[in-house]
């Protein structure tokens, strides 16, 4: 797994803008690389401002949205439409904006669908194993860009301190007894984290401080720091306001920009 970077941006608002533009660049330059991108997407305050961000910006038009897909970290177990799912969120800030193929927006199922949340878990799955190529090397595709929101808690994705689904191998699963509610979700698991080629774990708040600092200190164990284990195959990179940034150590402080 790779050594995480640290960039730190004024403001949340700075830092939403910051983050949309590195987003942009990435899928376009993966689509010129290979023909096609993926993105994993989170919700949170932070998350869908960022979405909100690449909405607004002209830029946007440089992605193929046709060739993209669109996956998500984690979801809770509401109905579509729910406003606090996850996708609502994406679909508002972002994906009803842009010419997606419907067949490529990979949601994850709530109740509505008839489905329980295992059986939610167990079809996104199926279709991660579906979306996989030989060159993924995994039972998940290699995704491009895994975008992960930060609780003060240090959980990412539903993956919260000292919960089963931290030892689950799967690459997605039903969480029960969330301490956020709505208690039930559905997660990517550790190891569809690390599938990506790039982790970006984006967090603003000094509420987030703290979680900050354990997710980067040596030593740091996921079961109780999940975000610890937030790492990609070639890149990791914590993207931060200043006030989340602000007990870190003066090593990493100093990679900040101004």
């Amino acid at each position: 797994m790779s050594v995480p970077h640290v960039l730190v941006h004024r403001d949340p608002s700075v830092l939403a803008d910051a983050v949309a533009a590195r987003l942009i660049t990435r899928l376009v330059d993966a689509q010129s690389a290979k023909g096609h991108a993926s993105v994993v997407l989170t919700g949170g305050t932070i998350g869908i401002a960022v979405l909100a961000s690449v909405a607004a910006t002209a830029a946007r038009d440089a992605v193929d949205w046709r060739r993209l897909d669109v996956w998500w970290g984690d979801e809770r177990f509401l109905p579509a439409g729910d406003s606090e799912r996850n996708e609502t969120g994406a679909r508002k800030a972002l994906l009803d904006h842009v010419d997606l193929d419907p067949a490529r927006v990979h949601v994850m199922r709530g109740p509505d669908s008839g489905m329980t949340a295992e059986e939610s878990a167990d079809s996104y799955v199926s279709e991660l194993r579906a979306a996989a190529r030989p060159e993924d090397h995994g039972p998940v595709p290699s995704f491009d860009v895994m975008l992960l929101g930060m609780g003060p808690d240090a959980h990412v994705a539903s993956l919260f301190p000292g919960h089963p689904a931290l030892y689950d191998e799967r690459p997605a699963v039903a969480v029960h007894g969330s301490p956020k509610p709505p208690p039930t979700r559905i997660s990517l698991t550790l190891p569809s984290l690390q599938a990506a080629q790039e982790v970006w774990v984006v967090a603003a708040g000094a509420e987030k401080a703290g979680a900050v600092r354990l997710a980067l200190s040596t030593g740091a164990g996921v079961v109780q720091v999940p975000a610890a284990g937030a790492r990609g195959r070639r890149g990791t990179w914590f993207l931060l306001d200043r006030a989340s940034a602000s007990e870190l150590p003066p090593d990493l402080s100093r990679a900040a920009s101004p």
